[in-house]
This record gives structure tokens, sequence and C-alpha cells, in this order.
């Protein structure tokens, strides 16, 4: 009997990067009977990030690279820059693990990196392994990262000081400061190692994106026009990749939805930055008092602020003892009882979006967070904190998708605080609104085209299958 493939996937943290990797994982060895090793680096990796790993099926086996120092960083190190850094010190173990996977009965098939890890594609390349990149996030951010080497070669400028939008093949105009984040700042070393993230992903012979065609047909269509005349490596949009609700039961019943379960259809807004997410002190407060004067129910996942990083939970950086209630204005828990439901540190997001109770979505736009709302069919208010978020924003909130309510800070406000009147009128429109009626509809148009996208035998499926296929035409080739 022939060996099945064996696929090596390289995954990066955060639960945005680790959730779709064990996803597909799953379906590689559920639906095609592919054998599957993931990899994580111990040195990027936290409890609540790497939980989608502790329930895959037989077939799926997790390693982890060991520990690698970045304590020669300076401490105010971009967080991509860490990541990073992890990533390429991390090469020469993972060329050792790769090499013993390769000599083992099984071998390697094929080796997917995470999005952020494209350096390794080379690692891969010198031992003969067909190299694919998981692209965790949209199509247009890809395209942004491709576009990055062109755009350092040909401007001088801070990206917001850009004269003209950037246009991207079958993509909405973009500001300069709406591109990635790590990108606005020429003098940080970040700036270089983006540049290198977009040269290496030429590297791979295909990008595995968590995208769908309801999301980005336009840019879909410009990608595979690109890259059937040779200029970029084929994309392949297997998305949605996202959590599955877990069976209600009363016993493990989180006390939110309990709370939930006490409130009129469609009447609360759900309010969290991610799990890296932060926001400083002085907007926490203002974003309270924001809430409190819109007289909207709402459930609030409240993180410890941080006034220097709006990433700083991302890696566990913003770790504190301390409750993060007690950064609220005083009087502000006692007044909202009843109205208001505060949750410190953690919620179920894919429970609270579909409960019936839920009218509204307060995030920060994350990709994995976007794809949940989708899947729940909840509209948004889109409030980008760091990486491609921005970009996320203007997508969700463009004519072409119109899920999510938001404008573009006006020049030189990027990064100011947000007033309490702003946040309270924003909350209004979504909930009672004429913007959040028509952003509501298309949530549940769009809640409809995902259902289609992953149900059995969709284009889902049939875009892992040929995938699958790839991959297994490479085993072939190796004669295995």
């Amino acid at each position: 009997m022939a060996q099945a493939p064996h696929v090596v996937i390289l995954t990066s943290s955060g639960l945005g990067h680790v959730l779709p990797a064990s996803e597909l994982a799953k379906r590689l060895a559920v639906h095609h009977g592919f054998t599957v090793t993931v990899i994580t680096y111990a040195s990027l990796s936290s409890p609540g990030h790497s939980s989608p790993l502790a329930s895959l099926p037989p077939g799926v086996s997790v390693a982890a690279l060991p520990e690698v120092s970045i304590d020669d960083l300076p401490a105010d190190a971009h967080l991509v820059t860490r990541i990073l850094t992890v990533i390429s010190r991390a090469l020469p173990q993972l060329r050792d693990l790769l090499r013993s996977l390769l000599d083992s009965p099984a071998g390697i098939t094929a080796f997917i990196t995470d999005m952020l890890c494209p350096a390794a594609l080379a690692v891969g390349k010198e031992m003969g392994l067909p190299g694919y990149v998981l692209y965790t996030s949209n199509l247009m951010s890809l395209l942004s990262f491709l576009y990055i080497p062109e755009l350092a070669r040909t401007t001088t400028c801070e990206c917001r000081d850009l004269p003209e939008p950037v246009l991207l093949p079958g993509c909405v105009p973009l500001h300069g400061a709406d591109l990635l984040e790590p990108l606005q700042n020429r003098s940080d070393p970040v700036y270089q190692l983006m540049i290198d993230l977009g040269r290496d992903y030429l590297l791979a012979e295909g990008f595995i994106v968590n995208t769908m065609d309801a999301l980005e047909h336009e840019t879909l269509l410009a990608f595979k026009e690109l890259s059937d005349k040779g200029a970029y490596p084929p994309a392949y949009a297997v998305g949605p990749f996202t959590r599955r609700r877990s069976a209600d039961s009363d016993e493990v019943k989180h006390s939110c939805l309990r709370w939930l379960d006490n409130q009129p259809d469609g009447s609360v807004l759900y309010v969290s930055f991610g799990s890296g997410g932060t926001l400083s002190t002085v907007q926490t407060a203002e974003l309270a008092a924001g809430l409190e004067a819109s007289g909207q129910r709402f459930l609030w996942v409240v993180h410890h602020p941080n006034d220097k990083d709006s990433s700083a939970a991302y890696l566990g950086t913003a770790a504190t003892d301390a409750d993060p209630l007690s950064y609220l204005p005083d009087g502000f828990v006692e007044r909202i009882n009843g109205t208001g439901l505060l949750v410190p540190l953690w919620a179920p997001q894919v429970e609270i979006l579909n409960h019936v109770a839920v009218g509204g979505f307060m995030s920060h736009g994350g990709w994995n967070s976007t794809l949940e709302t989708v899947a729940a069919g909840v509209p948004m208010v889109a409030w980008p904190l760091y990486a491609e978020q921005r970009m996320n924003a203007v997508i969700l909130s463009s004519d072409r998708v119109g899920l999510a309510l938001w404008e573009r800070p006006p020049l030189g406000k990027d990064g100011a605080v947000v007033p309490r009147e702003e946040v309270a009128a924003l909350v209004r429109e979504l909930m009672e609104g004429e913007k959040g009626a028509a952003a509501r509809k298309k949530a549940g148009h769009l809640r409809d085209e995902a259902e289609i996208a992953s149900a059995p035998g969709g284009p889902q499926d049939r875009a892992l299958a040929v995938v699958a296929g790839m991959i297994s035409l490479h085993q072939k080739s190796h004669g295995e």
C-alpha cells in the first residue's frame, strides 16, 4: 500500500495564525488521508494561542522548535521584529528537524509555512521540498506584501505621505497610511524585514489563502490573471477557516452567555479587540464613557491598557496581576450594571457572535475575528490597531463588502484618542441607524455566502482538493 503523503506545516504565533494552521492540518488528515506534522515555536507560544492544537485528529502531530533568545533586542522593538527574529534564529533547529523528518519512513511530501515564516522556504528548498505559504489573512494584504519591495525601491517618503492612492490589482484604493502598520516608519528596523518578507514569498510554489470569493471576488480574479502570466505563484482561496461553536452545555456555559440569554434579540453590542490588541489608558476611559453614553446594551472583553503598544497583549507582554476592570473610570462598573457586562481578558467569541442577543461587534478587525463575524452574520464597527487591520477596515467598509462602519481618520489624526462622543455616535449608528441597518443586511448576505463556501463539496472543499492534489503529485514525482 502506498505511503500517505506527509505534510509539514510551520505555524507562527497568535490565534489568527495557529487556528487556520490547525484547521488546514485537520482537513488534510480527515478528508484527504494525509499525515501532518505541525511545527510551532516555543519562544512564540502561549497557552491561549495554542489551544487549537489541543484537539487534533489522528494522523496530525505537533513538534516545537526550542526556545531562542531575543533578549538582545531593544525593549521597544516592534512586535513583528521580535517574531521575525525568533523565526530567523530558529532556522538551524528547523533545518535539523526537517532533516530528521525527511529521513523518517514517512518522509516529507510538502512543506507549508505560515505567512510570517517565508524565510523558512529557503531551508526547505535546500532539501528539495516543495514549499507553500499558508496566508492566514486576506489576499489584498498578500498583494501589499508582494508590492513592498517595489514601494521601497521607487519611493523615499513615509507611506502616509504618498501623494497618490496605492492601486493594487483588483483591490479597493488604499491611502499610504492604510498599508501594513510595520511599513509606516522607514527608520524602524522592521521596515527592511518587511521588504525581505515580500521577496521571500516568491520562493513559494503557491499561496493557500484564508479568504473566500464573496469577500474578495475582484482581487481573486486579478491575482489569477497575474499568476497565469507567471508574475506570482498561484493562490487558492481555502477560507473561511473559523472556530466551530462548542455544543451548548449548562455545566460549561460561560456566565456571559447566560447573561446574553436574558437580553432582547439583537440588542447587545459585543466589544473586543482580540487576544493581542490593547488600548491606551485614556482611550479605555473614553471608550467606557462612550459605551455608557450610547444607551445601548454591551458586552465588553476588557484588557489591561498599554500606553506604548497597541499589540502589547499579542505575545503575553501585557501580562500583569492587576484586575483589568480596575483601570475603568470610577463608578463605571456600578453605573452600567444591568445594561453592560464586563468580562476580563477572555470570552467565548464564536458563541457570543452567534448568540441571538448580539446585534453588533466593535472589533480591531483582525482577520480571524472578521471571518468569525462573517460566519455569524453580525455587522461591525472597525477599530484597527496594528498589523494589516487598517487594510481590513478598508475592505470591510468598502461598497464591495459593506460589513463594517469605519471612516479613515483625518490626516495627522492617526493614533489620536477617539472621544466619547464619537464612540457613542458610532455605537448608536451601528445598533439603531440607517448605516447599521445596511451593514446588518450585508452581514446576513455574507453569512449565507460563508455557509455556501464551507458546505460539503463547496468552494472551500474544492480548493482544498486542488491543494491536496498538487501535494500528491509531488509525492508521485518523487517516486514515493
